[in-house]
């Protein structure tokens, strides 16, 4: 027998073997996938007893946020200044209000409130629930459905950023940043030179985007950080709808992995009284951030941060690759900028999930 043979005979009773057990395996079934499905992430996180959902500030540096406890959730209203940790509102007042308003009933500690947010003055709430958009003052304990207080809706409003002072709200137009005085509807053109893939405030990070305004108001309501962004280089993504009938063609500017021109954001701050841009001393940056590739995967305006009298605007400058940070304090007068420090990580970097860590 070739001295070979019994190597052949070996390998070939492996791949038998092999062969045989994994016909042997049993198939994933739905209901498996089911049963592993149930510990993912966004499914588990609710049965964790005190997991806090992440901050939403206020003026004066206070903040909310939403909790999970044993019986639900509890909203809580943190004054670091004051060393504070209070609730932010009477939830058992609430529930009895909803209750009385919509006819069905509700506990306290599991109040169905969507997209709950404090008004400037921090004197009332606004949420969704029921069916309806409501508004409860936290005063007198009235709630009432927040329609008849609107006024007229503006054609950008799904998109617009409102002041904290909640009298004006930022959009885009023409590739511009504008205002709308919320109570009359009066525009203000803010910018006059954005133009097509070198806009203000766009909102695209080529495997998301939106004709949302990406920016953040200062605390008192008087400037807007911001960004022109360049995507003038950058290639092409296209996709064709699937829809019954003629597909149309959808274009878009979409950096891939190994494309020398990727888009370039140049920081501004845009004074809103008296329009002006004070655009910020420093090279233009990768649209890049630190939670994700992207500078508005939380809803907003990542990796920036003002000063409470908005005299500085304080920022993150992140690499291309994700392995440099670069923490930035920009002056909001003159755009002078200071580096505070810089980190590298042989990796990649990430502050944190859905907010920011190094405020």
């Amino acid at each position: 027998m070739p001295p070979y043979v019994p190597g052949l005979v070996a390998v070939a009773t492996l791949f038998t073997i092999t062969a045989a057990v994994a016909q042997q395996r049993p198939a994933l079934t739905e209901q498996d996938y089911a049963r592993a499905e149930r510990f993912m992430g966004y499914n588990t996180q609710a049965l964790v007893d005190g997991s806090a959902g992440p901050p939403h500030w206020l003026a004066n540096d206070r903040f909310w946020y939403r909790v999970l406890t044993a019986q639900g959730s509890e909203y809580v209203l943190v004054d670091p200044a004051r060393k504070t940790r209070v609730a932010a509102f009477d939830q058992a007042k609430l529930a009895a209000a909803l209750a009385a308003a919509s006819g069905k009933s509700y506990e306290a500690s599991r109040l169905p409130l969507r997209d709950l947010a404090f008004a400037p003055d921090a004197r009332s709430v606004s949420f969704a629930a029921a069916g309806k958009s409501w508004q409860y003052d936290l005063g007198s304990g009235q709630l009432r459905p927040a329609a008849a207080l609107a006024v007229p809706a503006s054609p950008n409003a799904r998109n617009e950023v409102e002041s904290p002072n909640g009298q004006l709200a930022a959009y885009i137009q023409d590739y511009n940043l504008w205002v709308r005085d919320t109570k009359t509807n009066q525009t203000h053109q803010l910018t006059t030179d954005g133009s097509k893939d070198y806009g203000y405030a766009t909102d695209n990070a080529g495997w998301t985007h939106s004709d949302a305004a990406i920016l953040r108001w200062s605390p008192d309501s008087r400037k807007i950080a911001t960004f022109r962004q360049d995507q003038r280089k950058v290639g092409d993504m296209y996709l064709v709808t699937t829809n019954v009938g003629h597909p149309t063609l959808k274009a878009w500017k979409y950096p891939l992995p190994g494309d020398k021109d990727i888009a370039l954001i140049e920081r501004v701050i845009v004074e809103v009284n008296n329009p002006k841009v004070v655009r910020l001393q420093v090279p233009p940056d990768p649209h890049r951030g630190s939670l994700s590739d992207d500078i508005s995967s939380s809803g907003t305006f990542d990796d920036v941060d003002w000063s409470p009298d908005g005299s500085q605007l304080a920022f993150v400058s992140t690499s291309r690759d994700h392995k440099q940070e670069k923490v930035r304090v920009a002056d909001a007068a003159t755009g002078a900028v200071r580096e505070v420090f810089e980190e590298t990580v042989p990796t990649q970097y990430e502050s944190g999930q859905h907010a920011i860590n190094w405020r």
